[in-house]
């Protein structure tokens, strides 16, 4: 019985201190300030970023371009050896074959080069847009030290935020915060 009451006591006490935790943390949650930016709007209020969206993407149109003019002589080539095929030998049906898929493969490899996860198309996006982004991302850590907010939330992300008060949005002082003006 002593046993009992003595083990209720002590589930008593570590209610009572999970509750005091929990009431401790959620007076300080309601306490703490939230803000979100619109990192969408910002970039397309900074000059230097939509100049170098212009420059990807005349880069990636001239690759394009090249790579469909690859692809076009394949079918050349492909076209020629369908009409020619009756007149070849097995030897030269074989060199014919082997020439369209090793140009086949040479323009995939090309594509891969530049539109490729580690292409160069990616390697050029990381050297014009990465110091905008370094950019922006110290300009709302300088105004959450600031402000004092815990969170800044991105809302062009896919943030989860159903509803968010335009008096917390930073974008404009984010803006003002690299020197732009909107």
């Amino acid at each position: 019985m002593i046993r009992q009451r003595s083990k209720n006591l002590r589930t008593m006490k570590k209610l009572m201190l999970s509750a005091l935790v929990l009431m401790l943390f959620a007076g300080s949650t309601l306490a703490q300030k939230f803000a979100f930016v619109d990192s969408d709007y910002i970039l397309q209020n900074i000059p230097s970023y939509n100049a170098a969206q212009d420059e990807l993407d005349r880069v990636s149109e001239t690759w394009e371009v090249e790579i469909a003019a690859e692809y076009e002589q394949i079918q050349t080539m492909y076209k020629t050896y369908q009409s020619e095929r009756v007149l070849l030998t097995d030897e030269m049906r074989t060199q014919r074959e082997e020439e369209i898929i090793t140009k086949e493969r040479a323009v995939k490899d090309l594509q891969a080069k530049y539109f490729g996860p580690e292409g160069d198309l990616s390697k050029k996006r990381q050297e014009l847009v990465k110091p905008i982004q370094d950019a922006i991302y110290k300009a709302v850590k300088e105004l959450s030290a600031e402000g004092s907010y815990a969170i800044i939330f991105d809302t062009a992300s896919g943030a989860a935020i159903l509803y968010s008060n335009p008096r917390y949005d930073l974008s404009d002082e984010v803006l003002k915060k690299l020197g732009y003006k909107n």
